[in-house]
């Protein structure tokens, strides 16, 4: 009897475990298990942790991109007023100077002698006329349309460029208003009135001071009308008629861009 109780015990002992707890995890899995959801779960924060940084540098450089924008666009305006300025007093001067010769004979008048011409008054060229000197309301108007150029209200600019041009229709301010009247819609991409005022300008005055840069704003006007076969032709010409210059050298810069979007 004492036999076969130390039997059964033994067989007990050396039986297989049962099935549930062969289920059943180990100490070892379940600590392995909880180091891993740990390590899930703090590389998840260092994720979050990096996402705010990021937002936080992006979020700096966009104000730093506003504030280099703001600080572009003054310089713009600054560079804008300082060539408006500067164009009004050529053309102010370039309008006047016709004045400053004048025959000389207060000693001869004086004496009740005939006042004679003076030799040093160059002569005038054949079949050209003496350009006017501008009265000074013509003066006063043009500047006061310039003014509102400088500010960069290109609407009332334009207004007030189009009231002088009515009532000078052939002064000597009249190609400089044509022009700027072109540059003002130009600016705020009205390029088919642009482009009307600089063709006016360059059929009445083909040999003015302004007539390079019409010319040139012409061809830009035309290809920002889309018009790209008659801006190419246009800026060509700008390149051909005055080799070397400002308005040639942007006409070759915006040829040449014209012909890598071409090729894309």
């Amino acid at each position: 009897m004492r036999i076969a109780l130390v039997s059964l015990a033994a067989a007990a002992l050396l039986a297989p475990p049962s099935a549930s707890a062969q289920r059943a995890p180990s100490l070892a899995d379940r600590v392995a298990a909880l180091e891993q959801r740990m390590a899930g779960e703090q590389n998840a924060v260092e994720l979050v942790n990096q996402i705010t940084q990021l937002r936080a540098e992006v979020q700096s450089l966009r104000g730093q991109v506003e504030d280099l924008q703001h600080q572009l666009e003054q310089a713009r305006q600054g560079q804008r007023a300082q060539y408006l300025d500067l164009s009004g007093r050529l053309d102010r001067l370039e309008a006047t100077g016709a004045s400053a010769a004048s025959p000389s004979g207060t000693a001869a008048a004086s004496s009740g002698a005939a006042v004679a011409p003076s030799s040093a008054t160059p002569p005038q060229s054949a079949g050209v006329a003496a350009p006017a000197v501008p009265a000074q309301d013509e003066q006063s108007a043009y500047a006061n349309a310039l003014e509102a150029l400088k500010t960069g209200d290109y609407v009332e600019a334009a207004r007030r460029l189009r009231a002088f041009l009515a009532t000078y229709p052939d002064a000597a301010l009249t190609p400089n208003a044509l022009y700027w009247l072109g540059e003002s819609y130009y600016v705020t991409q009205n390029y088919a009135l642009a482009a009307q005022q600089f063709e006016a300008l360059l059929e009445r005055y083909p040999i003015h001071d302004k007539a390079p840069g019409a010319l040139l704003k012409l061809g830009l006007s035309q290809y920002g009308l889309k018009q790209l076969p008659q801006a190419e032709a246009t800026l060509r010409q700008v390149v051909q008629r005055y080799p070397g210059s400002d308005v040639a050298r942007t006409a070759e810069d915006r040829l040449r861009a014209m012909a890598l979007t071409s090729n894309r």
